[in-house]
C-alpha cells in the first residue's frame, strides 16, 4: 500500500514541498528585502545630495556643519575652532531646521 501511494502521488508531492518555500520566499522579500532596499536608496540619495553648510549627525551622534566635502570624506566644524574629518557614510542624517526656530 505505501508503495502504491508513492507511485501515485510522487508528482504532486513535489509541488507541496516547494510551494511553501516560495511562499516563504515572497513573505520574505515584502516584509524584510523590499523594505530595506527602499531604505538604502534614500540613504544613499540624502548622501549625494550633501553640500557644503549642510548641518548633519554621525552616526556616532556628533552635530556639525559641512566644511568642506569630497567623494569620500567629510570634514565638520563641530564649534569655531574644532573641525573634524569623517568618512561620508557616516553621516546619519541631516538636520532640517524650521524657518521660524533657530
Amino acid at each position: 500500500m505505501f508503495q502504491f501511494a508513492a507511485a501515485n502521488g510522487g508528482g504532486g508531492s513535489i509541488l507541496g514541498l516547494v510551494g511553501p518555500f516560495v511562499l516563504m520566499f515572497v513573505v520574505f522579500y515584502f516584509l524584510l528585502i523590499r523594505p530595506q532596499q527602499k531604505k538604502t536608496k534614500t540613504r544613499n540619495s540624502m548622501l549625494k545630495a550633501l553640500k557644503k553648510g549642510d548641518k548633519v549627525v554621525t552616526i556616532g551622534g556628533l552635530h556639525g556643519t559641512i566644511t568642506e566635502i569630497s567623494d569620500d570624506i567629510v570634514v565638520l566644524r563641530v564649534n569655531d575652532v574644532t573641525k573634524l574629518t569623517f568618512d561620508r557614510g557616516s553621516i546619519s542624517h541631516a538636520v532640517t531646521i524650521a524657518e521660524g526656530k533657530e
